[in-house]
């Protein structure tokens, strides 16, 4: 079974750009999204505006991912918390995202595979998502190629 994994930490605004998250916060994103940036046939415009730590390191359990994505923001938790506490509900969130069997048309049963199975999340974790106000949201997608 092949297994990819990515955890990141994401911060979206509506009025509060990328920039302004990175000035504000004195962390540099991995990654973001700019309002209004996307033209794709049919047109889409993103929603908000939004600013990522990722974290997608191959062979590191998630919850490794996790500590090395909060490691980063961390020092910069009070700045973190006034933000998120200004943007609102909804403008944080931790998310995990494993893809299994993406590249095998059977699953394999790989021994390196199957100790990234299991993960959990420890209490300064759950401190961190409390204190930032942000949702988790964890997406598990099977996709072993089903009988043509």
């Amino acid at each position: 079974m092949s297994l990819i994994q990515c955890v990141y930490f994401a911060i979206s605004s509506v009025g509060t750009t990328a920039d302004e998250i990175t000035q504000l916060l004195g962390v540099e994103p991995d990654e973001v999204t700019v309002r209004g940036s996307l033209s794709t046939s049919p047109h889409i415009i993103p929603f908000c505006h939004v600013w990522k730590v990722v974290c997608s390191e191959p062979g590191l359990p998630v919850d490794e991912q996790i500590d090395q994505v909060i490691g980063r923001l961390r020092p910069r938790m009070e700045a973190l918390t006034d933000l998120t506490t200004r943007l609102g509900p909804g403008s944080a969130i931790l998310q995990v995202n494993r893809w299994f069997n993406l590249h095998d048309e059977q699953p394999s049963g790989s021994p390196d595979d199957t100790n990234l199975l299991g993960w959990h999340l420890d209490r300064a974790v759950l401190d961190f998502l409390a204190a930032t106000g942000a949702d988790l949201d964890v997406g598990e997608y099977d996709m072993t190629r089903g009988d043509d």
